[in-house]
């Protein structure tokens, strides 16, 4: 198994959701985030000057799901949410030794 935490625009969030639903992958945890990458945060003007926002709102998604679904599903993360531009995010995945459901403890596959 594998867990995908996908680092996002949040304005992608929706229709990143109704992809993956459409290809009947469903369950997912999305936590607000802030962040900052190479673009250092940015530069805004306001009344009384410039001032630098340093963290942007991002959104964190993440999903387990099973080796052999792994490419589909980052496939669609990247067509959904890659605009090309500084800021669109990052895609982490690593491994999952087990899963357990808790409600009727099953393991593994099943527990997804």
């Amino acid at each position: 198994m594998k867990k995908i935490e996908a680092i996002i625009r949040s304005e992608k969030l929706e229709e990143l959701r109704e992809a993956l639903d459409k290809r009947g992958y469903i369950g997912m945890t999305v936590t607000e985030v802030k962040g900052r990458g190479k673009q250092k945060g940015v530069m805004l003007e306001w009344r009384v000057g410039e001032y630098r926002v340093e963290f942007l709102p991002k959104i964190k998604l993440e999903m387990v799901v099973e080796e052999k679904q792994l490419n589909e599903v980052v496939g669609v993360i990247e067509e959904v949410c890659s605009t090309g531009k500084i800021g669109d995010g990052k895609i982490f995945i690593s491994n999952i030794e087990e899963v357990i459901r808790l409600r009727t403890r099953e393991r593994g596959i099943t527990a997804l």
